[in-house]
C-alpha cells in the first residue's frame, strides 16, 4: 500500500534535538514548514530502490515478456528521447501521462508484503502503487537531464480519502508543480487543497513537513 503517515509521528521523534527551530526551516510544498535533513539512510525503501535501479543488470527478451528486459529498456528510453528536445512543461505533461497507464496494483498483491518502492524496471510491465508511479517519473526525468535537487517524491495525507498518498514535485520556474498518478493534468501544490504533506525526499535529502 502506499506509504503510512504513522511515519510521521516516528519521524518528528527522529529528528535532532531543536530541529523544530533549526535555520534550515522554510516555507515548503503545499504551504507546509519544512525542515531539511540530509540523512536518508532512515528510508531504506527508498535507499533500496535507488541501489537496484544503480545495478540493475537486465537481461536479453521479448517485449511482451511480464519481466523487464532489454526491450523493454529500449522502449522506455526511445520514448524519453521524443522529449529531449522538447520544452520542460511538455517534458513533465508527457512523462506524467506515459506513467499514468500503467495499472494500479497494492503491494500486497505483487509482492506479498505492505510496502515496497518499485523501480522503473519493475513497475512499467506490470504496475504498481502511488509511489511506484512517482517513483518512475522521478527516474524519468533523471533521464532527461532534470537535476536531483529540483525533484522530489512527496508523501501527503489526502484529507478527502483520509489515506496517505505520493506523488512526485517538481520545480520548475520557480513554482512547484506537482505529477500525480490519480490526476491527468500537471497541477501547482497550491492547486491542490486536499494534500496535506508529510515527508519528502530525493537522492540528496529528505524534508520533513509540518502545518504552518
Amino acid at each position: 500500500m502506499c506509504p503510512s503517515r504513522r511515519l510521521a509521528a516516528w519521524l518528528l521523534l527522529a529528528l535532532p534535538a531543536g530541529a523544530a527551530g533549526a535555520p534550515d526551516a522554510g516555507t515548503g510544498l503545499f504551504g507546509s514548514t519544512e525542515l531539511a535533513q540530509a540523512d536518508i539512510a532512515a528510508f531504506p525503501q527508498w535507499a533500496a530502490a535507488l541501489e537496484r535501479h544503480l545495478l540493475d543488470d537486465l537481461v536479453d527478451g521479448d517485449c511482451g515478456e511480464p519481466r523487464f528486459n532489454r526491450c523493454h529498456l529500449t522502449e522506455w528510453l526511445d520514448f524519453l528521447d521524443t522529449l529531449r528536445t522538447q520544452p520542460g512543461d511538455r517534458q513533465l505533461e508527457q512523462v506524467n501521462r506515459y506513467a499514468n497507464t500503467r495499472d494500479y496494483i497494492f503491494d500486497i498483491d505483487q509482492y506479498g508484503i505492505e510496502d515496497y518502492w518499485a523501480i522503473p524496471r519493475e513497475f512499467l510491465p506490470a504496475g504498481g502503487d502511488c509511489e511506484d508511479f512517482a517513483i518512475t517519473k522521478f527516474f524519468s526525468l533523471r533521464w532527461l537531464g532534470w537535476p536531483a535537487e529540483r525533484l522530489r517524491i512527496v508523501v501527503v495525507q489526502d484529507t478527502n480519502l483520509r489515506i496517505p498518498h505520493a506523488v512526485l514535485a517538481v520545480e520548475h520556474g520557480g513554482t512547484p508543480l506537482i505529477l500525480d498518478n490519480q490526476v491527468e493534468d500537471v497541477l501547482t501544490d497550491t492547486d491542490i487543497l486536499h494534500y496535506t504533506p508529510v515527508y519528502s525526499i530525493n537522492e540528496q535529502a529528505w524534508w520533513l513537513h509540518l502545518p504552518r
